[in-house]
């Protein structure tokens, strides 16, 4: 089936939409209708490098994909995350730290901290709070457990789970709703809606039209299409049976064994037997190492094994 508008979700899609020098403004304005209580009108950002080192050999790098400063010097990482990850949590608040340590300073230093921002743009649903099905938005910041006020307001995270956001176009009450909904459904549309006649969505839909792609650009996407459908389907089919194998090894367990731990332990080797079977697939499509791991939680030695 063709469409006419480009899939956000993949990585080409993500970075022309909104990582690249001619999409600055329409990120600015994602950006200001995202944060606009807490950080006021953001007037200019400023993409930075993207991969950062640590500071020693044993430091694991960090790749984001989007990473932007404003006019005062504050920190944005914007990132896409394709999958649900056991550690994805983990990932979020160690990748916030490098540019938090970016900003020390050599020599005689007060430890002033600008703000830094992360935000995920998820195409998943927490595990535990899937029930939830009206919250899709999460605003977090260290807090004191007692007041439940905020203890420092200089470091936040911000995940959208973009499965949960279902509001149809005439349900929309807000330009922020505006973005999650075509960051949702710009794939399927085949047209640029009435409802959405503004200038930052007029450039939005000019630049995610694949006709005006060149045969190089259209030749990329196809693959970063190709690649988040064949991850997709990939992680579909090893939950279905994983939870297949699982549910049956532990019944089986559980009738030998009597007990509660059979269950639990088939259905543990389930989900991993499920994790080996993805991977072997992203294997057979030579997609990097790094991208298996993040996709499976294997580890890249446990995934050279496999070959």
């Amino acid at each position: 089936m063709h469409t006419r508008y480009i899939n956000p979700f993949t990585d080409f899609g993500f970075k022309r939409l909104f990582g690249e020098e001619p999409s600055k403004a329409i990120l600015l304005d994602f950006l200001n209708e995202l944060l606009r209580e807490q950080e006021g009108e953001i007037k200019s950002i400023t993409y930075m490098k993207n991969e950062h080192l640590g500071n020693t050999e044993i430091d694991r790098k960090a790749i984001f994909d989007i990473y932007c400063e404003n006019e005062k010097g504050e920190k944005f990482i914007v990132e896409l995350q394709k999958s649900r990850q056991t550690f994805f949590k983990d990932r979020s608040v160690y990748y916030s730290t490098f540019p938090i340590r970016e900003q020390a300073k050599k020599g005689k230093w007060d430890f002033e901290l600008k703000s830094v921002y992360t935000v995920g743009i998820l195409d998943f649903v927490f595990e535990e709070d899937k029930h939830q099905e009206e919250k899709y938005r999460y605003d977090v910041k260290l807090i004191d457990e007692d007041t439940c006020k905020v203890f420092y307001d200089k470091l936040t995270f911000i995940y959208l789970e973009m499965p949960k956001f279902k509001k149809q176009i005439h349900e929309l009450e807000s330009k922020f709703e505006k973005w999650l909904y075509v960051i949702k459904n710009l794939e399927i549309l085949d047209k640029y809606p009435v409802e959405l006649q503004e200038n930052i969505f007029e450039q939005f839909f000019q630049t995610a039209e694949i006709g005006k792609m060149t045969v190089d650009e259209y030749e990329t996407y196809e693959r970063s299409l190709m690649h988040y459908r064949d991850l997709k389907n990939s992680l579909d089919t090893a939950k279905d049976e994983g939870r297949e194998e699982g549910r049956a090894e532990g019944r089986k367990e559980g009738i030998v064994e009597g007990r509660a731990e059979g269950r639990l332990k088939g259905l543990e080797e389930g989900i991993e037997k499920g994790k080996v079977e993805i991977a072997l697939n992203l294997l057979k499509m030579n997609l990097p190492l790094e991208d298996i791991s993040k996709a499976t939680n294997l580890t890249v030695d446990q995934i050279k094994k496999l070959k």
